[in-house]
């Protein structure tokens, strides 16, 4: 069993908190993933779990055991770092087999390990050059086929294939994601790409200057953020935030400028701002029977399948993102509309509101 659990876990470097007061469950074989922006204490957790650094506070716990005073071999877990650690004096094949070869695992057993592996990963053909011989993707590869090569409780990579092309880390997320789930292991993953996390976890933590701000599945953070950091970490573009002001005469909410009108019923008294999804904003043609007040196309952004429209409202820019490649023009008025069940509502904290 290979649960991972953090109790109250803070880290800290000086005057600078790294983890903050943190406490979570990664599940036996889950593919968890740890998303937030630079500094926001993602790799500090790994090196946590690894046994590299040392909680100031808290308990961590594997397979249900405190591993606050177990050095970094005792735990079991095997880790990917970000700037790969490749042994400059061996081949790929020797940087692959060298967890075995330490272990002092028969030679037959490596030989078949070592190939099983390499053909995942397709590096078979490159595994008898040095790093210095191979492209940044390639020693990426190397790297990750160094840690599926031993068997161990967990696998930590801490993001493994930024240095990759777009199309190679697209394939190599989906690999990472069907390797998983063969082994049936514990991998967690560190990236600071939303596309990325979204696409490969079965749950997912998002960090705030080494906090957890939510955890949850993807799907479950991406349509019920716990707050607005939340709401506009995950979203490309990025959720649309706008204050909501009570119009007591017309006992309604208006933002952007007017443009978006609701019925104060359908929206919580304590709501500050509204949040809308680009692709929830519904964009028409602009005529003086629509209900709120006319918006200004900025920009219109073609971008094959979809468009990314840019919209000027109320001294405000929003997104919206429509199907295709609809005629719409620079400069044009256009009305603006949003189901109220769409919506997302913040309070002054920023903290999201019941409905």
């Amino acid at each position: 069993m290979a649960d991972i659990t953090f109790r109250n876990v803070t880290k800290r470097y000086g005057e600078t908190i790294a983890v903050r007061n943190t406490s979570f469950t990664i599940e036996n074989n889950e593919f968890f993933c740890f998303f937030g922006p630079p500094l926001s204490g993602k790799s500090t957790i790994l090196r946590l779990i690894l046994g590299l650094e040392t909680p100031d506070e808290g308990e961590i716990l594997i397979g249900g055991q405190p591993v606050n005073g177990v050095s970094p071999a005792a735990r079991n877990v095997a880790m990917v770092f970000q700037k790969l650690a490749l042994f400059p004096h061996m081949t790929a094949r020797d940087n692959v087999r060298f967890p075995l070869v330490e272990r002092k695992q028969p030679e037959a057993q490596i030989v078949a390990r070592v190939a099983e592996v390499a053909e995942k990963l397709h590096i078979g053909h490159i595994l008898h050059k040095p790093p210095a011989q191979l492209s940044g993707g390639e020693r990426q590869r190397v790297a990750i086929a160094r840690a599926l090569v031993r068997d161990p409780a967990a696998y930590l990579m801490d993001d493994p294939i930024s240095a990759l092309d777009a199309r190679l880390r697209e394939e190599t997320r989906v690999e990472l994601k069907r390797i998983q789930r063969e082994l049936g292991k514990t991998l967690i993953y560190v990236t600071h790409d939303q596309e990325e996390a979204m696409s490969i976890a079965d749950r997912m933590a998002i960090l705030e200057e080494g906090a957890v701000s939510q955890v949850g599945t993807p799907v479950e953070i991406y349509d019920g953020p716990a707050n607005e950091y939340v709401a506009r970490l995950l979203g490309s573009p990025m959720m649309n935030i706008v204050p909501a002001l009570l119009d007591a005469s017309r006992n309604s909410f208006e933002a952007a400028g007017g443009a978006i009108r609701l019925p104060a019923g359908v929206v919580p008294e304590e709501t500050s701002n509204l949040g809308i999804r680009p692709e929830n904003l519904k964009v028409a043609p602009w005529t003086d029977r629509g209900e709120g007040q006319p918006v200004t196309v900025f920009e219109v952004e073609p971008l094959g399948g979809h468009t990314v429209v840019t919209l000027e409202a109320g001294g405000q820019m929003l997104k919206a993102l429509m199907r295709g490649q609809p005629q719409i023009a620079a400069d044009s008025l256009v009305a603006l509309t949003c189901s109220p069940e769409q919506m997302h509502f913040f309070g002054t904290s920023g903290e999201t509101l019941a409905r």
